[in-house]
């Protein structure tokens, strides 16, 4: 009885499952059969198939019974680009041709009426899973190929048409075909985009010392930060820069945010591998779906998750609705984002650091200083402002800076302000410690070590840890805080022992300087600013 297995993958968010598309062409009543759990658009695709497979002169069983099973039957699968793997499953079995020409192979792509070949969302997370599974050998759009060659181990194929699939499965000379079109993804205004950043230069900003260092220790260390202050202070441009002190991602990071932009369908096809950490800051009416992820059909990546290993910055973060506020709990505790659904839970990675700017009131004139205060809201417009900040997600923000406008005595005119391109040096080195002291663990940072290993593994001194203890007794932090403040703390240490060249361990002035840093309070520079000078 004819029939053949073709390959290829289903994404449930960034988790990928092969698929068996099993094809049946035998006697009886002509029809077709597809069972499965198909959506819409693989039903729909049978049609699609039809058309191109006889447009290709690759013929249709129109006088046939053809079943087609897509296997595992109890995963639901979508999306268009089931057209070539069932094509080609059906093309076999009808011609009866050797199945082992399909052997470790999977296929990618949707099919115009006329046999050609268009791109798909999510062609790299759907070849590294391919590949995790056995696969050896993929097809996918020629303008994706260089997408899919990012896989190791894998042997890529960019086709323009069905009949060249056919062609080299065959070991035949592919036939000419007119080239695919990119995805309509493809960057276009890109006036518009980060390149504005790469121009940008902590250097630029008088003053505001306290804040750049508190920036820094949560470029090093991925803690989470709040930016407060009146208007005009300068929240928005620190939080600009702060992509410039952040280094280049490595191959595993690389990889991962790679294929979330491209889950997500916004990779550009001719940028390559992303290096970069990116910097998303959508602006506060945006809808959750949009942030957090979802949508209709296949979830897609929100932009936290876009923003994976690089920088989020929420503007006027009470302004967002307060479902998108509280949403931020699970990635500010876990690195992680849940999108649960009535027939599925999806998990995508949201390890970016996040940056939050919020204004003392509606107006942003606040002030406690009577003199200087030109606020015109209300104490309850304001206090209903500040509590848009739940307990929760205060609680979850490491690092808490007032930004006041720099004066201009601030700067030192016999020591110009420290460049990017320094900060991110120590910024590098201190990542760089924190990656050797973490080799074999499933985290990178500080900010992501588990409670229990930092207590067991890497406790902070016995006089260290009576700060904490006071200041938890005293009910200025909780449980959580105490993690994240021992956290800190070594982050605070491992950008010393950068500045001076020692190996410096996190004891009472780090834990000091972390308590700080997280309760909002003004630093005592003079040791920073020692450290800096060393």
């Amino acid at each position: 009885m004819p029939h053949a297995t073709t390959h290829t993958v289903t994404l449930n968010g960034a988790l990928g499952h092969l698929v068996d598309v099993q094809a049946d062409v035998s006697m009886g009543q002509a029809n077709v059969t597809l069972v499965g759990r198909a959506d819409a658009a693989i039903r729909e695709g049978v049609d699609r198939i039809r058309t191109a497979l006889i447009n290709s002169d690759l013929g249709w069983p129109a006088t046939k019974r053809t079943t087609i099973l897509l296997s595992p039957a109890d995963v639901a699968k979508s999306g268009t680009h089931f057209d070539v793997a069932l094509a080609v499953a059906v093309a076999w079995a009808d011609a009866g041709l050797d199945p082992r020409d399909l052997d470790a192979t999977a296929f990618v792509g949707e099919l115009t009426l006329s046999g050609g070949v268009r791109p798909a969302v999510g062609v790299l997370p759907m070849v590294l899973a391919a590949a995790e599974r056995g696969i050896s050998r993929v097809f996918v759009p020629e303008p994706q190929m260089d997408e899919a060659a990012m896989v190791p181990g894998v042997e890529v194929y960019g086709v323009r048409s069905l009949a060249q699939v056919v062609a080299l499965l065959r070991g035949q000379e592919p036939p000419a075909a007119p080239p695919v079109a990119a995805a309509s993804g493809t960057q276009l205004l890109t006036w518009l985009g980060e390149e504005r950043l790469d121009e940008l230069d902590f250097a630029d900003l008088n003053g505001l010392v306290d804040v750049k260092y508190a920036v820094e220790v949560a470029a090093a260390g991925g803690h989470a930060i709040l930016l407060s202050g009146p208007k005009g202070a300068g929240k928005t441009s620190i939080a600009e820069r702060i992509p410039t002190i952040m280094p280049d991602l490595t191959a595993e990071e690389s990889l991962e945010l790679t294929a979330v932009h491209s889950l997500a369908g916004v990779l550009d096809p001719g940028g390559g591998m992303i290096y970069r950490p990116p910097f998303a800051a959508p602006h506060h009416d945006a809808s959750k779906a949009s942030i957090v992820g979802g949508g209709n059909g296949q979830v897609r990546p929100g932009e936290i998750s876009r923003a994976h290993c690089g920088v989020l910055f929420l503007d006027e973060f009470p302004l967002f609705r307060a479902d998108v506020i509280e949403a931020l709990r699970q990635p500010l505790e876990s690195g992680d984002i849940t999108i649960a659904r009535q027939e599925e839970s999806v998990r995508l990675p949201a390890r970016g650091l996040l940056v939050l700017a919020s204004n003392p009131c509606p107006c942003g004139n606040y002030a406690t200083n009577p003199q200087a205060n030109r606020c015109n809201c209300a104490e309850a417009v304001r206090r209903h402002y500040r509590n848009k900040l739940s307990g929760p997600i205060v609680d979850r923000i490491d690092i808490t800076r007032h930004v006041t406008p720099a004066k201009p005595s601030d700067g030192d005119p016999f020591r110009p302000a420290e460049t990017s391109a320094q900060m991110a040096e120590r910024v590098a080195a201190a990542r760089r410690r924190q990656h050797e002291r973490f080799v074999g663990c499933s985290w990178r940072l500080n900010s992501q070590i588990p409670s229990p290993r930092l207590k067991d593994a890497w406790p902070v001194p016995r006089k260290a840890q009576e700060l904490i203890d006071r200041e938890t007794y005293r009910g200025r932090l909780s449980a959580r805080g105490a993690v994240r403040v021992a956290r800190i703390a070594w982050t605070v240490a491992d950008l010393a022992s950068v500045r001076l060249g020692i190996d410096v361990r996190p004891g009472v002035d780090e834990v000091s300087t972390a308590l700080r840093l997280r309760a909002g309070e003004p630093l005592d520079l003079r040791l920073a600013l020692e450290e800096r000078a060393g």
